[in-house]
């Protein structure tokens, strides 16, 4: 399949097969996506140990990507 019939695919799929299509996706790839609520103290622990900036503690795209670093360097994980 060729990137414009691959992109042209992708626009006539339902939202439901687009989601589906994501959700493979990531599991060959080895992710899960998981929702997870931090408290404002772990946003306060993220920001003291230089983690995350505090001017962007209400910015979620920001706070996921500090937890990741977070994770990554706690477990002794690199990204791939």
């Amino acid at each position: 399949m060729t990137e414009v019939q691959s992109a042209d695919q992708k626009q006539n799929s339902s939202p439901a097969a687009e989601r589906m299509r994501r959700h493979r996706e990531r599991r060959r790839d080895g992710l899960r996506c998981l929702t997870i609520e931090l408290r404002e103290t772990e946003i306060d622990a993220l920001i003291d140990k230089g983690w995350l900036k505090p001017e962007t503690r209400n910015d979620p795209r920001a706070d996921k990507e500090a937890l990741y670093a977070y994770l990554d360097h706690n477990l002794g994980l690199s990204v791939n």
